[in-house]
């Protein structure tokens, strides 16, 4: 042990006159503490609902998107080049496109995207978000007759009812659409008649509900058959583009850039963090903002730990000027109140952390804060605590007690040992 460490050590323990410099020593300790937990808690919620929000966001989409327009054999050419990578968990073809659908005079813009749901269930988890419904009738198949379907008419008696189709929860209430009942689709492509140009139009038949739990998806996008929705847009080859699905999916921006680099620019790859930029962005400049502003609790308590040294080297003045008498070097006086900041700081952070960390523990495993399920489709407040915000708290908490100690201990190295005696 140094001999600046010792001496700060036994000033930490030993009883110094008057309650005051004690009483603002547990104040510094304790505001560090507050602010270390504080930022452990608020650091940790917002990591929670970010992880939330990316979880229900890469069960709807994938890992990466690739777009481009395709025909038989540029669909197969690319599916064999990522299915050649070894990052590649599973991928899908897929075909969307913007469409507008209406239901007894409610009209609303939509997202339609056609699936292949044997393949894309191993890409996203649309397979558990159903509640009401089922996909078995999504796809290829034979469509069923209306029920009592007159023998002998033509028309859509005789074709049966439309493709199945597959809306979000929170459409479907907009549309005030239930299963087994049939909405129409209208595409912006436009069909020669002999009336003219008119929109494409189709029926679709509602055979399921989803929900992803994130409302953009929910409240806007509709699911079908690969071929129906393919026929519907105009989609020649029948696919246009291929999602896919990484093994790990904090490799997907880097991926999706050397996939972009191999195959050329008539592709067009994108990742989810680039196809939800907004939100992430968002969410980072958040969680950015909230550090800076809890933070100014621990910078509250490392002045408190400069006035505490500061009072400290008033009431041991005369201490400093034996010490310097006997041979201290002006640094070692430094280096002593540069320790004894440290030790209060180092205290309440050590302290901050285990407080943090028990709060999030508590209301990860309690439900202390209920959250109404149906607005943020959760029941409680997720916690998540990353190791990386956990050493930038814990270094910015050390950093600032050791900064509000500068000044006190320059002054405290800059005494006069002779007066230091006579009037100490």
């Amino acid at each position: 042990m140094s001999f600046e460490l010792f001496v700060a050590l036994r000033y930490m323990k030993t009883r110094r006159k008057g309650l005051f410099t004690v009483i603002t020593t547990v104040i510094g300790v304790a505001g560090v503490a507050t602010g270390v937990a504080a930022l452990i808690c608020v650091l940790s919620v917002m990591n929670g609902f970010q992880a939330d929000i990316q979880r229900k966001i890469i069960g709807a989409q994938a890992h990466l998107n690739i777009y481009g327009n395709l025909d038989a054999r540029q669909l197969e050419r690319l599916a064999k080049t990522v299915g050649a990578r070894k990052e590649v968990s599973a991928f899908a073809p897929f075909a969307v496109g913007q469409a507008i659908v209406t239901y007894h005079g409610r009209t609303l813009g939509v997202v339609l995207k056609g699936i292949d749901p044997g393949r894309s269930f191993r890409v996203n988890a649309l397979a558990s978000s159903l509640t009401t419904g089922s996909w078995a009738e999504v796809g290829p198949g034979k469509k069923k007759a209306k029920p009592g379907c007159p023998k002998g008419l033509s028309g859509d008696c005789v074709a049966g009812w439309g493709p199945p189709a597959i809306l979000g929860e929170e459409l479907a209430k907009n549309l005030g659409v239930w299963l087994g009942e049939e909405v129409v689709f209208i595409s912006p492509q436009e069909v020669g008649t002999s009336f003219g140009l008119v929109p494409k139009m189709k029926k679709f038949r509602v055979v399921g509900l989803l929900r992803t739990g994130y409302y953009e998806y929910d409240s806007a996008t509709a699911y079908a058959g690969l071929a129906d929705v393919s026929d519907f847009l105009g989609v020649k080859s029948g696919a246009s583009g291929i999602e896919v699905r990484l093994k790990d999916m904090d490799d997907a921006d880097r991926v999706a850039q050397q996939l972009q680099r191999e195959l050329g620019f008539d592709y067009s790859v994108r990742s989810f963090h680039q196809l939800n930029r907004t939100l992430f962005a968002a969410l980072k400049l958040e969680k950015y903002v909230m550090f800076l502003i809890v933070t100014l609790i621990t910078l509250v308590a490392a002045f408190n730990i400069g006035s505490n040294l500061i009072l400290l080297g008033t009431e041991k003045l005369r201490d400093i000027g034996l010490l310097m008498a006997m041979g201290a070097k002006p640094s070692s006086i430094r280096r002593i109140f540069l320790w004894e900041g440290l030790l209060i700081g180092g205290f309440g952070v050590v302290a901050g952390t285990a407080l943090g960390l028990l709060l999030c523990w508590v209301i990860w495993r309690y439900p202390i804060v209920e959250l109404p399920p149906d607005i943020y489709y959760l029941s409680r407040v997720p916690v998540q605590v990353e190791l990386s915000d956990l050493a930038a708290i814990v270094g910015s908490g050390l950093v600032m007690s050791l900064i509000a100690t500068l000044y006190p201990a320059l002054k405290a190295s800059r005494v006069n040992p002779v007066e230091a005696i006579h009037y100490g």
